[in-house]
């Protein structure tokens, strides 16, 4: 199904678009995060992206933040965290982006997903709609339907929801660097260059940790 200009615009609109602004819109380099939150790996330095697919300014980032991650070394690891702020639309693209990752499609239709969005002004706020689409891109269907609605797709979720609270994230894309500072900057290319001083200035702290182990 697609929306009309009108009726896409509404849907938008509904989804919350407050929500849907660049958390990084700021002219601080970054936010200290308060209390600082657990990473997943204290052997990596972790860049966390919360974003949705219904938020047009991540589908705009992605291709960037795309691009900038296959630059990254070995000792940088970057998870993507789906949130709804509470909207029953998103949580339905947030599921279908944990099903996808379970089925092993995520690679392959991330970017397919912001262009049936945000492009192509599909529907994909709904399950039937967004299961047909995914069927249609050669997803197993079986698959798509025991996973999207599972214990293990609805716990990440709810998980996502909770660390976006405890990272006090307003609005998406927003970038956080190893569970201490939600990335700044006034563009999206200036928040990645901020990224990248504060994966250098994590990677001295964590060799200077080591050394004095030692």
């Amino acid at each position: 199904m697609k929306f009309s200009r009108r009726s896409f615009a509404a849907a938008v609109i509904a989804l919350g678009a407050a929500a849907a602004l660049p958390a990084f819109a700021q002219n601080a380099p970054y936010t200290p995060i308060v209390p600082a939150q657990p990473t997943e790996d204290a052997g990596k330095i972790e860049v966390i992206e919360f974003f949705s697919y219904g938020c047009p300014h991540c589908a705009e980032f992605n291709p960037l933040l795309t691009a900038w991650v296959a630059k990254q070394q070995g000792d940088v690891v970057i998870r993507k965290v789906p949130i709804t702020f509470g909207r029953a639309a998103w949580a339905t693209i947030a599921k279908l982006y944990y099903t996808l990752e379970v089925t092993g499609d995520l690679h392959r239709l991330e970017s397919e997903v912001f262009k049936a969005i945000h492009v192509e002004r599909q529907n994909l706020f709904e399950e039937k709609a967004l299961t047909e689409w995914a069927v249609k891109k050669g997803v197993d269907a079986k698959k798509f339907a025991e996973t999207f609605n599972s214990f293990g797709v609805m716990s990440k979720v709810k998980r996502g929801d909770q660390m976006a609270q405890a990272y006090k994230i307003q609005g998406v894309p927003a970038l956080a660097v190893e569970g201490k500072y939600l990335v700044g900057g006034r563009d999206f290319n200036e928040t990645l260059s901020i990224t990248d001083s504060l994966i250098a200035k994590v990677r001295s702290e964590k060799s200077g940790k080591g050394t004095a182990k030692k």
